[in-house]
């Protein structure tokens, strides 16, 4: 990095990739801002320019030392361990030096307390929600949303009709034949762990999903046009249960509610769907999968 470049990012003051400081002492504190950089997009810290815009330099002195204080901090104060890259950089008031974050491989960090640094703007904060850090966990490959246990859906809440189908169709022999018990066999297929069914499991195999997992339902409304009625609709309904109904009745609720033509048959045909039906099929699967 130029002179010239490194005075263009100072002129534009902090933001949510650069971070500006006179001198740095505290090792932890500069773990922490390592750390959100990480948790976040990666971004450089300029040390040796104060956040007002001005250049104070650096001896060559203060370059051995903040090298060290870098590499303890990065190493000794993050969980897990990064390696930023520092280049310094000349001016007339002293030595800078730019140190290079890059987007963490391996989310969330944290510092050695366990805490998670995040980016806030221009600033850092400690990510305290767990929606957040979930998403952190998600992000980096972790954590799969079709994972997270559902505190109130045990194996007793499994509709065992369902299950025998699924496994009768998979596996080509009655689930009596399996010879595990269902909360093993509900834990080989990753969807149950110490008796609690997890989202995936409890929307493949579970019953009361309305009332268990309420969110997890499809809203199907017909409009007379192609635009959003606010006052006036043709059909609706809220449809949810096992994944496999719910992809059934939203098949239902479409089909009946999409014109059919004539085409190129004659008079006496059903008529022809005037989108294919294997368009909806998709768009029904991904919806649910997602």
């Amino acid at each position: 990095m130029t002179p010239t470049e490194l005075e263009s990012i100072i002129s534009r003051d902090e933001d949510s990739k650069h971070q500006f400081k006179a001198d740095v002492t505290n090792e932890h504190a500069l773990a922490t801002e390592i750390i959100a950089f990480a948790n976040a997009m990666g971004g450089i810290i300029v040390i040796g320019a104060s956040d007002n815009g001005s250049i104070s330099g650096l001896t060559r002195q203060d370059i051995g030392r903040l090298n060290n204080l870098v590499s303890n901090a990065s190493s000794n104060q993050v969980r897990p361990p990064i390696n930023p890259i520092s280049e310094n950089v000349q001016f007339d008031e002293g030595l800078v030096m730019v140190v290079h974050i890059s987007e963490g491989i391996s989310k969330p960090y944290s510092d050695k307390n366990g805490v998670i640094w995040v980016k806030s703007g221009a600033d850092k904060r400690k990510a305290t929600s767990r929606e957040e850090v979930q998403r952190m966990y998600q992000s980096a490959g972790l954590l799969h949303g079709d994972e997270v246990p559902v505190p109130s859906m045990g194996v007793e809440d499994i509709d065992i009709t369902v299950l025998s189908q699924y496994y009768e169709k998979e596996y080509d022999e009655p689930l009596e034949e399996a010879g595990l018990s269902i909360p093993r066999l509900l834990e080989n297929l990753n969807l149950c762990r110490n008796q609690l069914l997890n989202i995936a499991g409890a929307l493949l195999f579970g019953k009361n999903i309305t009332h268990k997992l309420p969110t997890f339902l499809i809203k199907c409304v017909s409009y007379p046009g192609a635009d959003v009625d606010v006052e006036r609709y043709l059909d609706s309904q809220d449809i949810s249960g096992v994944l496999k109904q719910v992809y059934e009745d939203t098949m239902g609720f479409i089909l009946r509610n999409v014109k059919r033509v004539q085409g190129d048959q004659n008079v006496n045909s059903l008529g022809e769907l005037e989108v294919p039906k294997v368009v909806f099929e998709e768009l029904i699967a991904n919806a649910l999968i997602h």
